[in-house]
């Protein structure tokens, strides 16, 4: 057939002779001159030399300045160009049914759509250049094409063309659309006066286009990049080549910041207030701050909802295969190829709308956490102390407003269009399905309804399991903690399997509490499932017996497509209401806070005065007194006279009943006049008149490095950070940390002893450039010569010197002499005041009773040494760890340099399948057979009923026998169906709890088992984790995951093998789509992977800020820092939303372009089965699966992406089981050994050597020594000489390589290590006591009876404590012993090893944290009680060891001196006389 314009077929194709304008084909060709023009003036614009322009304006990335009218313009354009669509098929379609080829019925229709296209690109380019000019070529176009499009209008109604024929209805709106597109373009030219005018309109880009840090592009691109996230592509690709870190994602745009959104929800709040009435409510506040973004998500969320009932009427429309002749408009939208069509494009545009709905409420979301939290902040900071200290709002219920309740709001706020959206989506739903089946629909309709509440009981149990498996983990995590931190003696006592069975006790009922956690969720998964199946096999059997007609494909088809679209919200319905009662009670709990008290104001620092003068009642007693400028004021009484509330009332913290604290105004010069400020020197009056800084008595630090507590947010000063230091003397513990003053002391100072953390605040007050400096008790944790040096240097000295005003709250009556002025108090009350002198003379016997005080001889114990002992113990090990890690790391680098990047990019990309197979046959291969083979029969069965379904209704089934058959068939498959639902749900759960029981037993029997080197080695946080984080991912996480990802991946495999057996044609379309999902899912794991981890990583640090707040308010209020610490909270709240954003927008970006997939595979499938021309039944089959697609890609990517990260928990834990465990077993049976062995105590250490571990140097060198039965033994020697060393290899705690031990005649190499250790006793260093009974903590094993018990407590001189006690041995211990004094849980761990009456007893320096009264009293035990027995003690003080029968001096592992004491002290050059010369 010949081409031609107006066709061959008719002759007066071309006549013009009634006009020019009457001529059809004339006015065709008149439609293409306006799109030709804009391609012939566009095309140079776009591809000469374009990029000269946008490098002169300087905008962020390749971003842009909106023109006026920007979004109506891309919608207007995209309308545009979907009737343009339509003008092109209606044209085809036409043309298909003339003689000859019309290509005046198309043509201008597809030059229309290019110049359409090219119109909105070349837009696009223009706006980012920002070259408004340009568009004048636009604003002539849309004219033209206005003008031929009403000429064609005007000619079809003078023709008379009715209003049904679709020409007639395209030709219409395109007239109406490029009108309102030359109104668009007016209005620009309006606004920014480009053209027409004198002086066009100079725009600045906005703040956040300036600022290169801002990275989240959302609110700037244009509309196409906003519906697709295209701005997001550049993160994408690049994560696959470098790590997202925070420096990738940037800045929040500044309306997201939590600054913006607080001011917003703030006013909004505060608003409120002005009403007498009623007290403000949150949620108006957030109606009114959020409202707007609410309503246009859930506008969306309509569109969205609307659209999707368009893939059950297409179905229906596509079954019928109707014929077609004429074109109206009802006959264009009967083509089954439009209808194709139109479903792909509904499709795209209901993914599009309900991904917008999503991202807007996810922003919604995180605009309002932030807004609450930093509400949440500012309300801390000004809670009143008495608040707090009264219990009524405690530091739990602040972290639970932080990290639940504000979550809970957030993830309403997600959920909440659904609320509104549902109703009409399921109501939507029965009036189609009622449409299309009649009263049979509504059976199906009820099942779903019925069944729904049961859905609602099941998430409400699934909650309360939740909960008590919380309860339990917590319990068995303090328990694993204790064993963690009491490692060293569980190992020494042999004990280690009594508290092992104890903590898988406790896992036990954990695991009980799981499984009824796992029934609930199997039931909750197999509900989803089978109602659906439920509901068609109602549906579908009452209407084959209440129907006469058979039904139909399109009815079949269309209906179950319906019914998927139904269930939907009925089972989301439950979990929204679940949160809309989370949210309720959230609220309730939020307002609780934000009414409740606040202190006052600063107003009273700063009165006209020389003093601060206090007057005020206080504790129902008046106090008046006066605290001079510039002198030393001490306060001190008994414990708990009211001298720390003192110190809080004058700082305001306290509630004032009556009276006023006056503050001074004027300074002290230095000859002692007062002056006005003015006059004084500088140095001083850079101070603010009024600053204060204050040591409260309980330590409180910053979760930051030394340098960062001590200078507070002060500018760094190099010498006077040294001067305190000093002062305080922190040097030699700071030389001891890691990273030296650089390193982090963790939340509340962890790995900080007592003394070493009240220094460091301490240091923090004298540091501070202020007037006054409040110190409340500093030397309560300080031993006396650094009580004396912190006096001496810096209170008399460093303060003096500055004439700082210091008021000191002290127990330490030796320091009165230096006050200027005492204040001594009593109940509360102010008992004398003045000097020591007016004290001396006014009350004489207070003055004698303070004298005695002082005179008595400090016994004080030597804190210090032994902190920096115990923090060298702490740090070392760790340091020699990271230096191997960093030796390593370094290693690595090379061998990464060397390979090329792509390997690097191959492990970030990879899937860790063999951890995925740990996993799974973790859980037992037959539970992973059963799983596998249960979903493969599930979805036969499913993908069976769907085409049981096609073959009867395809057949023309008249007869009653047949139709019976095939209800029956229908029937028994989907009975079967709903049971293997069940039976796969719980399979899945089984086996993820078998998998979770087996990996934690493995895990803590291994770890148990560990050498101690590995705890020694290992941070006891990183342990834990293993035990809390990941054990949590695998009890309760991964299963959840698993059934998501193997259900969604079957469901895609099923839909894709049921499309290709009814269209083979389309396994060729599958081929590029199928690569396109390859590249997609690739490279959105690595990024989703990272922006998890940066989720999560920054979550922690703003927790930890918020109860950091909490805890140190007093510090926070007395330095005024609270705007620093409110900043930080606001840099903190805004880090961790932009990582949540991006996230956010990583997950849409995924699924918008696997929505875009799924909408591409319905249209191939429909395309290709309508071309085949199978039977109908087949079509609607494959069309259903195809719409199933749709729904399901996006979750196999998300729930890989979930796997992977959280497969990282069981790499983990088996990192850990692959570690080496102890030797436990021994050449000797444990029947051969004797059973009171060792009698007698004689030990030879015979040639020892030892070292930690194969690859270290030996720590003991050829050591030799013999012990006679019964003899004392002492050994001493510096740090690091091997003292320890040899105490633990008398347990083969460290590795024996040469020599032996010999004990009573054996060989301790040949014996069980559990025989060996649990017939020695030994006592620590470091007093370890475990919570449970007094009972439990002296014999655990339950062997003794109670008056040896008794004996044993009496020998240890607890006795009488103990039986004063409630209970007498079943009283509680707290964890570790808190409440009990460190001496007197020496003396039980003294009475423990008494309990094991073995015949050699190991003292490890155990009287170094003890006072002299306690040591005194364990010397005079080891005397008489153990008399009998061998006893080696390793001496901190060497005159412990002056009364022992043999002294054995060591150094860098060999013996140097072995005699007796008074044999060693007769020569006077050996080193053991120089060690007792040192100690006296």
């Amino acid at each position: 057939m010949r081409l031609a314009f107006c066709g061959n077929d008719n002759a007066s194709a071309y006549n013009i002779s009634a006009g020019v304008l009457r001529n059809v084909c004339f006015v065709d060709a008149l439609n293409l001159v306006p799109h030709v023009f804009l391609l012939f003036i566009t095309f140079p614009i776009l591809f000469i030399g374009w990029g000269s322009q946008s490098s002169k304006v300087q905008i962020h990335h390749n971003t842009w300045l909106h023109f006026p009218g920007h979004n109506l313009r891309w919608i207007l354009t995209f309308t545009l160009l979907f009737v343009h669509v339509c003008e092109i098929a209606e044209g085809i379609v036409s043309d298909t049914q003339m003689k000859s080829r019309h290509l005046h019925l198309f043509l201008p229709a597809i030059m229309g759509f290019v110049a359409a296209t090219v119109s909105i690109v070349y837009y696009h380019n223009i706006e980012t250049s920002n070259f408004p000019k340009l568009l004048l070529a636009l604003f002539l176009y849309w004219i033209m094409a206005f003008v031929t499009k009403t000429i064609k209008l005007v000619r079809y109604c003078q023709d008379g063309v009715p209003f049904s024929q679709l020409r007639f209805c395209i030709t219409g709106i395109m007239v109406i659309l490029y009108g309102l597109l030359m109104a668009v373009e007016i209005n620009v030219i309006r606004v920014r006066r480009y053209v027409f005018f004198m002086n066009p309109q100079k725009v600045k880009p906005p703040e956040d286009l300036q600022d290169l840090g801002v990275r989240f592009l959302q609110p700037f691109v244009n509309l196409l990049s906003k519906a697709t996230y295209w701005w997001m592509n550049t993160l994408i690709i690049s994560a696959h080549k470098k790590p997202v870190d925070l420096k990738a994602i940037g800045k929040l745009p500044i309306a997201m910041r939590a600054l913006t959104n607080y001011v917003c929800l703030r006013e909004a709040y505060e608003e409120q207030k002005d009403h007498p009435n009623r007290s403000p409510s949150i949620w108006l506040a957030m109606y009114s701050a959020f409202g707007r973004p609410i309503l246009l998500s859930s506008t969306f969320r309509y569109l969205a909802d609307l659209l999707g009932f368009a893939g059950p009427l297409c179905i229906s429309g596509i079954v019928k295969d109707p014929s077609n002749s004429y074109l109206s408009s009802e006959e264009f939208l009967r083509n089954v190829y439009v209808l194709a069509v139109l479903l792909f494009l509904a499709l795209i545009l209901q993914r599009t709308f309900l991904q917008a709905s999503y991202y807007v409420t996810t922003e919604t979301g995180i605009n309002l956490r932030g807004a609450l939290l930093a509400m949440i902040y500012n309300k801390i900071l000004r809670l009143s102390t008495s608040n707090l200290s009264m219990g009524e709002m405690t530091l739990g219920q602040i972290n639970n407003l932080v990290a639940i309740e504000t979550n809970q709001l957030m993830w309403f706020l997600f959920l909440c269009p659904n609320l509104w959206a549902m109703p009409v989506q399921i109501i939507m739903g029965v009036i189609l399905l009622y449409n299309l089946l009649g009263v049979s629909a509504l059976v199906g309709a009820a099942v779903i309804v019925l069944l729904a509440p049961i859905q609602y009981f099941i998430a409400t149990k699934l909650a309360e399991a939740q909960k008590s498996t919380l309860d339990y983990s917590t319990e068995r995590l303090k328990k694993t903690n204790e064993i963690l931190k009491g490692i060293k003696l569980l190992k020494l006592y042999a004990w280690e399997h009594i508290f092992c069975k104890s903590v898988e006790e406790t896992r036990m009922k954990e695991l009980t509490s799981l499984k009824t956690f796992a029934l609930h969720t199997s039931l909750s998964i197999f509900m989803n499932a089978a109602i659906p199946i439920a509901a068609v096999l109602a549906t579908f059997v009452t209407y084959a017996y209440t129907n006469d007609r058979p039904l139909q494909p399109a009815q079949a088809f269309a209906s179950l497509s319906l019914f998927h679209i139904l269930v939907t919200p009925l089972f989301l319905l439950s979990t929204v209401v679940r949160f809309a009662v989370k949210a309720i009670v959230s609220v309730q709990k939020l307002n609780e806070f934000l009414l409740s008290d606040e202190i006052g104001g600063d107003s009273w620092r700063g009165v006209d005065s020389s003093s601060i003068t206090v007057f005020f009642l206080f504790k129902k007693c008046f106090v008046v007194f006066t605290i001079t400028i510039g002198q030393m004021t001490m306060i001190v009484g008994q414990v708990g006279c009211g001298k720390s509330s003192l110190l809080l009332a004058i700082l305001g913290e306290m509630q004032t009943l009556e009276g006023k604290v006056h503050w001074s105004k004027y300074l002290p010069t230095s000859e002692g006049h007062w002056q006005n400020c003015v006059v004084n020197s500088v140095s001083v009056c850079s101070r603010n008149r009024y600053s204060v800084a204050y040591a409260a008595q309980k330590p409180w630090l910053l979760n930051a490095t030394v340098e960062e507590n001590i200078i507070f947010g002060s500018p760094f000063n190099k010498q006077r950070y040294k001067a305190v230091t000093d002062a305080c003397s922190l040097q030699p513990d700071i030389d001891l940390l890691p990273f030296g003053d650089q390193t982090e002391i963790g939340e509340r100072g962890i790995n900080l002893s007592g003394g070493q953390r009240q220094r460091i605040c301490v240091a923090r007050a004298l540091y501070q450039n202020t007037n006054i400096v409040f110190l409340d008790d500093p030397f309560s944790a300080l031993d006396i010569h650094l009580s004396d040096h912190l006096m001496q240097e810096g209170i008399l000295k460093f303060l003096q010197e500055d004439k700082r005003t210091l008021v000191l709250v002290t127990h330490k009556l030796q320091y009165l002499p230096h006050a200027d002025w005492i204040i001594a108090m009593k109940d509360g009350m102010v008992l004398r005041e003045g000097t020591l002198k007016d004290i001396q003379n006014k009350d004489v016997e207070l003055y004698e009773h303070w004298k005695t005080l002082m005179n008595r001889q400090d016994q004080e114990l030597e804190k210090t040494t032994l902190e920096r002992k115990t923090l060298r113990r702490a740090m070392y090990p760790r340091e020699s760890k990271s230096q191997l890690e960093d030796e390593d790391e370094e290693e690595e680098e090379e061998e990464d340099e060397d390979d090329n990047m792509s390997t690097v990019l191959r492990l970030r990309t990879k899937m860790p399948w063999k951890t995925c197979w740990r996993y799974l046959t973790s859980g037992g291969f037959f539970l992973l057979f059963l799983m596998i083979f249960s979903k493969l029969l599930k979805h036969s069965v499913i993908v069976a009923i769907d085409y049981w379904l096609a073959t009867w209704t395809s057949i023309d089934n008249a007869n009653e026998a047949r139709n019976t058959y095939h209800v029956a068939v229908f029937s028994i498959l989907s009975g079967a169906g709903i049971v293997l639902c069940l039976i796969t749900s719980l399979t899945v759960e089984w086996m993820g709890l078998t998998a979770a029981k087996n990996l934690h037993h493995n895990l803590l029997n291994k770890i148990i088992l560990g050498p101690i080197r590995f705890f020694d080695m290992t941070p006891l946080g990183l342990i834990l984790n293993r035990f809390s984080a990941d054990t949590n991912i695998i009890d309760q996480h991964i299963p959840p995951t698993l059934e998501s990802l193997t259900r969604s991946t079957l469901l895609c495999l099923s839909a894709i093998g049921m499309i290709s057996y009814a269209t083979p044609w389309f396994l060729v379309a599958l081929v590029p789509l199928g690569i396109a999902f390859y590249f997609i899912q690739k490279y959105f794991r690595v990024a989703s992977k990272d922006l998890q981890e940066l989720d999560d990583s920054t979550q922690l640090p703003l927790l930890c800020h918020f109860s950091e707040t909490a805890e140190g308010l007093t510090t926070i209020r007395a330095f005024g820092h609270e705007s620093r610490f409110k900043q930080r909270m606001l840099e903190l709240t805004d880090t961790n939303n932009i990582a949540y954003l991006f996230l956010s927008a990583a997950n849409r970006w995924l699924e918008v372009r696997t929505d875009y997939l799924g909408a591409c595979i319905v249209l191939t499938a429909a395309v290709t089965s309508i071309t085949e021309g199978p039977h109908s039944g087949f079509v609607g089959l494959g069309l259903l699966y195809a719409l199933t697609i749709t729904n399901y890609l996006n979750w196999v990517v998300r729930n890989l992406a979930d796997l992977e990260v959280q497969m990282g928990a069981v790499k983990k834990v088996h990192s850990f089981l692959n570690m080496e465990s102890e030797n436990y077993e021994g050449y000797l049976d444990p029947s051969q050994v004797p059973k009171d062995w060792p009698k007698e105590g004689e030990i030879k250490i015979e040639n020892l050597c030892v070292r930690y571990e194969n690859n270290l140097k030996p720590v003991l060198k050829h050591v030799k020594a013999y012990i006679k039965p019964g003899q004392k033994v002492g050994i001493c020697g510096r740090t690091g000489s091997g003292k320890s060393s040899l105490s633990l290899a008398f347990f083969r705690m460290v590795d024996i390589f040469d020599g032996r031990i010999v004990i009573d005649g054996i060989d301790i190499s040949k014996l069980p290590l559990h025989t060996l250790r649990s017939r020695l006793s030994i006592i620590l260093q470091d007093p370890i006591l475990f919570s449970g009974s007094i009972r439990f903590n002296l014999d655990p094993e339950c062997k003794c009876t109670d008056d040896r018990l008794w004996e044993a407590l009496e020998i240890a001189q607890l006795k009488n404590m103990v039986k004063s006690l409630p209970g007498g041995l079943d009283a509680m211990v707290t964890e570790g012993g808190e409440n009990f004094s460190v001496g007197q849980r020496q003396l039980f761990c003294l009475a423990r090893a008494f309990v094991r009456k073995s015949s050699i007893l190991i003292m490890d320096e155990a009287t170094a944290s003890i006072d002299m009264a306690t040591e005194n009293i364990l010397q005079k035990v080891v005397m008489t009680a153990f008399a009998d027995r061998t006893v080696v003690t390793i001496a901190h003080r060497v005159h412990t060891i002056l009364t022992a029968d043999l002294v054995i001096v060591m150094k860098r592992g060999n013996i140097l001196e072995y005699d007796t004491p008074e044999n060693l002290l007769s020569q006077e050059d050996g080193i053991f006389a120089s060690f007792v010369r040192a100690d006296m």
